[in-house]
């Protein structure tokens, strides 16, 4: 077991998905703040909460997660373009359910994992490459 948490792949996926899951409670209290004490449309509310969950993950991945640290400015941007793929697909993902007459939660609850697998992969390869 332990040869398989050495690997550098595994043991990057594991740090990711630590800082994933600050950065996924960021994501939900901007969500849950906006759509149940503020009203706003649940769709809109999880991209708000998206982005700044990327901001908290972007900083602290770069910080404890990959060993190759590009550029602030130029890791920055590349991030971005990564995690709006990730934020349309996580909206696709929560307007469908919420299309479907199904809790804007489960949906985002799937989008939630589906994302951080493209987040991870996008990340090792293309941003802190």
């Amino acid at each position: 077991m332990q040869q398989f948490l050495d690997r550098p792949v595994v043991r990057d996926f594991l740090r990711f998905a630590m800082v994933g899951a600050l950065a996924t409670a960021v994501h939900y209290s901007v969500l849950l703040a906006m759509t149940e004490l503020g009203g706003a449309d649940p769709v809109f509310a999880t991209i708000c909460g998206f982005f700044a969950g990327a901001v908290v993950s972007y900083v602290l991945n770069r910080r404890f997660t990959f060993a190759n640290k590009p550029a602030f400015g130029k890791g920055l941007a590349k991030y971005l373009l990564v995690i709006a793929i990730g934020a349309v697909i996580n909206a696709g993902i929560v307007a469908a359910f919420v299309q479907s007459g199904i809790h804007y939660l489960i949906g985002q609850v799937i989008a939630t994992g589906l994302v951080l697998i493209w987040n991870f992969g996008a990340s090792r390869v293309f941003v802190f490459r």
